[in-house]
C-alpha cells in the first residue's frame, strides 16, 4: 500500500561552509601576524644613516639661521620698544607740566573772582593802576590760551607714542615666539641626529668614518683641480698684462694694481687672519664669538675685523657685494652651500675654505666641494 505522506523538501544548509571560511580567514590572519612578527622592518644601511644625519644637520643649520634672524629682529625690536617707552615717559612729564600750568591759571581765576571790568575800574584806588592791571590780565589770557594749546598738543603726542609702544610690544612678543620656535626646531633636529648616531655599533661607526674619509678625499681632489685651474688662469692673465705693458712702452706689468683692488686685498687678508685665529674653536648654533661660532657668526665676525659690517644670517649675507663664479673666487670671498643657503664659509684659496661646520665639530679648513655649492659673493 502506497504511502500518502507528502515528501519532505530538502533544505540545504551552508553553516559548515561558513565555519570553514571563518576558520580559513583566521588562519590567514594568524599567518599574516606571524609573518609580520617574524619579518620586522630592516635596519637602515650605514649609507642611509649617513644621509639622514647629514640631512638633519642641514635642517638644523636652516633652523639656526631662522633663530639668528629672529634673535636679531628681537634685539632690534627691544631697542625700539625701550626708546618708545622712554619717549612716552618724557611726553608724560611734559603733559604733567602743561597740566600744572593750567591748574595754576585756574586757581588764579578762582581767587580773582568774576568782577566786571567796569566795576573794577570804579572800585580801583588809582585809575592808572587799573589800566596796568588790565593789560597784565590780557597778557595772562594769551598765556592761558597758549598753555591750553600746549596741553592739547602734548596730550595728543603722548597718546600717539603710547599707541606706538603698544604695537611695538605686540611685534616683540611675536618675534620672541618665533625665536622660541626656531630654538626648539634646532634642538629637535640635533637630538634626532644624536639618537641615530648613538644606535650605531662600533663596526658601523668605523664604516661611517670610512665613508666620511672617502667623501673628504674626493672633495680635496676637486679642490686641487680648482687650484690648478686658478693658477693657470692667473699665469695667463699676468702674461697678457706684461705683454700689454711692453707694447705700450710701460715696462714690466708687475704693478700693484688699482687702489680699489689693493684695498680689497688688504681687507681680505685681515679677514683670513681673523678666521685662521679661530680654527679649533667649537661650533655652537647661534654663537657669534669670541669663544665659539656658528657658520654665519664666523663670517660676520671675520669681516667686522676687517672693518666691514655684513648682515647676521646667510640669507642676508648672500645678497651683499658682488656675485662671483667658483672659478673666479679670491681669498676672503664668501661661499654659500645647499639650495636653502643654510651654510657659508670663507674662501682661503686653492679650493679651500675656513668655516664653522656643524655641532660637534670645530672651526677648520676644508674643501669647498665638501658640500653642494649654491654660489659665492665678494663683500667688497
Amino acid at each position: 500500500m502506497a504511502s500518502h505522506r507528502k515528501p519532505r523538501t530538502r533544505v540545504r544548509t551552508t553553516a559548515p561552509a561558513v565555519g570553514l571560511t571563518t576558520a580559513a580567514l583566521a588562519s590567514v590572519t594568524l599567518l599574516s601576524t606571524q609573518s609580520a612578527v617574524a619579518a620586522p622592518d630592516p635596519k637602515p644601511g650605514i649609507e642611509d644613516v649617513q644621509k639622514k644625519v647629514d640631512d638633519l644637520y642641514r635642517q638644523a643649520g636652516t633652523a639656526t639661521q631662522q633663530y639668528n634672524r629672529a634673535k636679531e629682529a628681537s634685539t632690534a625690536q627691544r631697542a625700539k620698544v625701550d626708546a618708545l617707552l622712554d619717549d612716552v615717559a618724557e611726553r608724560a612729564d611734559k603733559l604733567n607740566d602743561a597740566r600744572r600750568t593750567l591748574g595754576n591759571y585756574a586757581a588764579a581765576q578762582y581767587r580773582s573772582g568774576s568782577i566786571t571790568p567796569n566795576a573794577t575800574f570804579f572800585l580801583a584806588d588809582d585809575p592808572q593802576s587799573y589800566f596796568d592791571q588790565s593789560q597784565l590780565m590780557d597778557r595772562m589770557t594769551s598765556r592761558q590760551q597758549s598753555a591750553i594749546t600746549d596741553f592739547r598738543t602734548q596730550q595728543a603726542k603722548a597718546a600717539k607714542k603710547r599707541s606706538e609702544a603698544v604695537r611695538s610690544l605686540e611685534t616683540l612678543t611675536t618675534t620672541q615666539a618665533t625665536l622660541r620656535t626656531s630654538k626648539q626646531d634646532v634642538q629637535k633636529k640635533l637630538g634626532e641626529a644624536r639618537t641615530l648616531l648613538s644606535k650605531l655599533t662600533a663596526e658601523e661607526k668605523a664604516r661611517l668614518a670610512e665613508i666620511e674619509r672617502k667623501k673628504e678625499a674626493e672633495a680635496e681632489r676637486k679642490a686641487r683641480e680648482l687650484a690648478k685651474q686658478q693658477a693657470a688662469a692667473k699665469a695667463e692673465a699676468d702674461r697678457k698684462a706684461e705683454e700689454a705693458a711692453k707694447e705700450s712702452g710701460g715696462g714690466s706689468g708687475t704693478g700693484t694694481g688699482s687702489g680699489s683692488d689693493s684695498g680689497s686685498t688688504t681687507k681680505a687678508a685681515k679677514v683670513l687672519d681673523f678666521a685662521r685665529a679661530q680654527i679649533g674653536k667649537p661650533y655652537v648654533w647661534g654663537a657669534t664669538g669670541p669663544a665659539s661660532y656658528d657658520c654665519s657668526g664666523l663670517t660676520q665676525a671675520a669681516w667686522k675685523a676687517a672693518g666691514v659690517d655684513i648682515p647676521r644670517t646667510t640669507w642676508d649675507q648672500v645678497k651683499i657685494g658682488t656675485r662671483v663664479a667658483t672659478a673666479d673666487l679670491r681669498p676672503g670671498d664668501l661661499v654659500f652651500f645647499y639650495d636653502d643657503i643654510s651654510h657659508v664659509g670663507i674662501y682661503k684659496g686653492d679650493g679651500m675654505m675656513i668655516h664653522a661646520p656643524k655641532p660637534g665639530a670645530n672651526v677648520r679648513e676644508e674643501s669647498i666641494y665638501y658640500m653642494p655649492i649654491y654660489g659665492s659673493v665678494r663683500p667688497v
